[in-house]
């Protein structure tokens, strides 16, 4: 059975695009069905295999086991500097030519075909493909993702839906995401509400799951631009908070988990240690309570810092930022989906196939 394409959207960036996308995508395979997926217009490229494709293309091409092909999973990369030089020579770039081709091919490959979109609505739009230009010229049905709430919500879901009604693309549904259990009941009902209105169907509501906004030390590590002085090899540990400066106190460390990361000068880090050891013994504490640590500045540390470190197996990064500018770029880190979360990947499938109507999504696409 072929089935309309359909393309996800989102009211702005960091709602939860990829984790519907990748939900949905695994919930159709699942059910038999031959899905396709393309990222028809990206902003960030990485080489892999010496081509540039988008991001996250890397992560479903290891969710649906095919081989990425920029032609076809990626056909517009806007990368550094290419939309001024677009605006400047627009009769250079064939951006629309490399989006139908893809599309051609994807509609032969697949019995569906999910394009996941970029940004908010209006994001591509210099090169003349916004996201409802793009979902427009694939002939797709649209699912829109918000973030969980009740006035913003639908003030932003009010403001990005009127480019696709512009272009008279089909809202199939919504998917509200990072919804607080104890506002969900609220916040269904008034979004549903207003929804009901333009008949446009509440397609589910996903949880808020803090661990989907967790990052890795090396993330942490590139927000910092830091670099690995012990341990390096257990990068992927996973930060669950932070503690910052070198005076630890019994209630910050009270029933820490080992994902804490401290954050502290360098000539400091001594006395941090010292306190978390003294501490560490008066509640019986075997393991450290540190993911990683962050030493920033300069200084030296002292040998049986660095045998605590070496014991517990705690990754050190150095960054000359001082700490409450470390501290500031930390909590400014934006977390994604991507193959070293695979944690993360389960969580937005189990969401997605628990919360989100599948069955109507698909006997909306059938053609």
């Amino acid at each position: 059975m072929s089935y309309k394409n359909l393309y996800i959207a989102a009211t702005s960036q960091h709602v939860g695009k990829t984790t519907s996308t990748l939900g949905l995508i695994s919930g159709f395979h699942n059910k038999g069905i031959h899905v396709g997926y393309c990222k028809p217009v990206g902003q960030k490229y990485v080489v892999h295999n010496n081509l540039q494709v988008d991001k996250d293309v890397i992560l479903f091409a290891d969710l649906l086991n095919f081989k990425p092909d920029p032609i076809l999973h990626s056909p517009v990369i806007l990368g550094s500097g290419t939309t001024s030089d677009f605006l400047k020579n627009p009769e250079k770039y064939h951006f629309e030519d490399r989006l139908q081709n893809a599309a051609h091919e994807l509609n032969r490959l697949n019995e569906l075909t999910v394009y996941e979109g970029t940004g908010h609505p209006g994001v591509g739009s210099v090169v003349n493909l916004s996201n409802a230009d793009v979902a427009k010229r694939i002939n797709a049905n649209v699912v829109m993702v918000a973030e969980g709430g009740v006035g913003n919500t639908i003030d932003m879901l009010n403001m990005c839906m009127a480019l696709f009604r512009e272009k008279e693309v089909p809202v199939m549904g919504v998917i509200l995401n990072k919804v607080l259990e104890d506002k969900r009941e609220k916040c269904e009902f008034y979004v549903k509400k207003w929804l009901d209105k333009h008949k446009i169907p509440l397609l589910g509501t996903l949880p808020y799951d803090k661990t989907m906004s967790l990052p890795l030390l090396k993330t942490v590590a590139d927000s910092v631009n830091g670099t690995f002085e012990y341990n390096s090899e257990f990068q992927n540990n996973m930060v669950s908070d932070i503690i910052a400066g070198s005076l630890i106190s019994s209630d910050e460390l009270k029933g820490k988990s080992a994902g804490s990361l401290l954050v502290v000068g360098a000539a400091r880090l001594d006395i941090a240690i010292a306190d978390t050891v003294r501490i560490s013994k008066a509640f019986g504490l075997e393991k450290s309570p540190f993911a990683g640590i962050i030493s920033t500045g300069h200084g030296s540390y002292s040998r049986q810092t660095v045998e605590y470190i070496q014991k517990h197996q705690i990754p050190v990064i150095r960054t000359m930022l001082e700490t409450y500018g470390a501290v500031l770029k930390i909590s400014r880190i934006e977390v994604k989906i991507n193959p070293q979360t695979p944690w993360k990947v389960m969580r937005a499938i189990e969401m997605i196939e628990k919360n989100v109507d599948l069955d109507y999504i698909l006997e909306q696409s059938k053609l």
